[in-house]
């Protein structure tokens, strides 16, 4: 071995012994089984001696695991593309997870004190073993917009790798796969990966009862929002809104009073991303359109009891809540039937054209003491030649910034954006305070056609750059969208709120 690989193996038994203290520390690992899985980590590194390192301070998890995984790339143990190296550092922190039967009864233990309880120790679990990965969810830029609304979140989603081009040639070369079915399916526990289906070595559910049958919980692995959830079906089925929806999520409620949760509809267009398996979304969050007052009170004949309403929201929601919970899933039910077969010409919704049906609903619950809190979002998902992605979809002059679906997530008021705006936005700045003109960057001509950038403003820009002294490389921080009657505009604000750039 040459004195560089002798380093090399001795900076990463450094690694390996940061590993098994952050597992101790974090009350992963315990003394008994510190050498058995120092003796996995080894295995998977090609490691095959052992000495006794010296202590050395590494600055958070994501910096051991760096190091493991560049070994086991130079090493040639592993590819140097994306999903190979995120595949064999879930491998690793997999060693570090305890069995499914473990998880369970510890939280079963933790939930026998509160419920409130349960969910702070898995939250915790899951960031502690990696599965939640803070260290990337940190990178997702975020700001709010306080509006006619209510104050709307913001993020532009920095987190998800994007796809190595070699990745994704290898999942063209594999052989067509159906296990697990999709990445919502109980398989995924402890499951290794493949070059087409993420790795979830480190994958522990909770089960639960909903609606009489086996769900289980987990965290989002790259969540939008603090304790970011995801209740799903223990079998691999379809997205379903029907009578049976509403007494699903009371009874996740039950199970988990402080959290909120949500379905997605279970149309294209206005769905989730996943509609092939039945789940839920939810977490601890309190989002813009849950404090949206309601502007209209009405009355349901069948169920006098329900306080109705409809809320003052750029969507169509009404709010039905209550106490009685088999009433509220009554109204809730009416409420449903009634949007499914509407239709009014004159705002061009239809409820469906031969057996093809167009409305849906999100809904969308929460308790509030004894109360339960239901919200339903009408959204119709019909597609016109002149509006083939839905033509209650965002408009086209909008898909520049974005172009997925508008989901259970951003319909509460909290916008999810592509991560490619992040490196547009700095060149956008750049570009403007630079005096250049947008339509000549190739990277800036997507929203460069949408709008005219003036000389006014870009002389403006120039001037606020100057007097900014800490806009560094131009980099934008925030973007903030103001409306007037008479015109629109954007102004890009540094760290400190100031205005680095005016569009308009």
């Amino acid at each position: 071995m040459s004195a560089q690989q002798q380093g090399s193996a001795a900076k990463v038994r450094l690694a390996v012994q940061a590993l098994l203290d952050y597992g101790t520390a974090k009350q992963l690992i315990d003394a008994d089984n510190v050498i058995f899985v120092r003796n996995q980590l080894m295995e998977a590194l090609g490691l095959l001696q052992w000495e006794t390192t010296e202590l050395v301070s590494f600055d958070s998890l994501d910096e051991i695991l760096t190091v493991l995984v560049n070994y086991a790339c130079d090493g040639g143990i592993i590819a140097d593309t994306a999903t190979a190296r995120e595949r064999f550092d879930t491998k690793l922190m997999g060693f570090l997870t305890s069995s499914p039967h473990t998880g369970v009864q510890t939280f079963q233990e933790a939930y026998a004190e509160s419920p409130v309880h349960a969910s702070d120790w898995y939250y915790q679990l899951s960031k502690d073993t990696n599965y939640v990965r803070a260290g990337r969810i940190a990178q997702d830029l975020r700001w709010q917009y306080v509006g006619e609304y209510g104050t709307l979140e913001i993020t532009i989603n920095r987190s998800k790798l994007e796809k190595d081009p070699r990745d994704i040639a290898a999942a063209r070369a594999q052989a067509q796969m159906n296990y697990p079915a999709c990445q919502l399916c109980i398989e995924n526990t402890g499951f290794p990966g493949t070059a087409s289906h993420p790795a979830h070595r480190n994958l522990r559910p909770i089960p639960m009862r909903v609606g009489g049958g086996r769900w289980y919980l987990q965290y989002s692995p790259y969540g939008y929002y603090p304790e970011h959830c995801i209740v799903f079906r223990d079998t691999h089925t379809p997205m379903q809104i029907d009578d049976t929806v509403f007494g699903k999520l009371f009874d996740v409620l039950d199970f988990l009073p402080h959290y909120f949760i949500g379905s997605n509809a279970d149309l294209p267009i206005v769905g989730g991303s996943i509609l092939s398996h039945e789940h839920f979304q939810g977490g601890r969050h309190t989002f813009a359109m849950d404090n949206a007052p309601v502007e209209t009170s009405f009355t349901l004949t069948d169920t006098p009891q329900i306080e109705a309403g409809i809320v003052r929201w750029p969507l169509s929601v009404i709010r039905l809540s209550g106490s009685d919970r088999a009433a509220l899933e009554c109204a809730c039910a009416d409420v449903l039937h009634a949007w499914r077969c509407y239709s009014d010409s004159t705002a061009e919704i239809l409820a469906q054209t031969a057996d093809t049906p167009y409305n849906t609903i999100t809904p969308i619950a929460r308790k509030r003491g004894e109360c339960y809190v239901c919200d339903l979002v009408l959204r119709n998902n019909r597609t016109t030649p002149e509006r083939p992605l839905g033509l209650f979809h965002q408009r086209p002059s909008l898909y520049h910034i974005k172009k997925e679906n508008i989901g259970l997530i951003e319909v509460m008021g909290l916008a999810v954006l592509p991560g490619r705006l992040a490196g547009e936005l700095d060149e956008m700045a750049a570009t403007l305070v630079g005096g250049a003109d947008p339509a000549q960057s190739p990277q800036m001509q997507p929203h460069a056609h949408k709008k005219s950038w003036s000389k006014t403003s870009q002389l403006f820009c120039v001037r606020a750059a100057v007097q900014c002294s800490e806009v560094k490389c131009h980099i934008v921080e925030k973007a903030v969208r103001i409306s007037r009657k008479s015109s629109h505009a954007i102004f890009l604000l540094d760290k400190k709120d100031r205005v680095v750039l005016c569009y308009h």
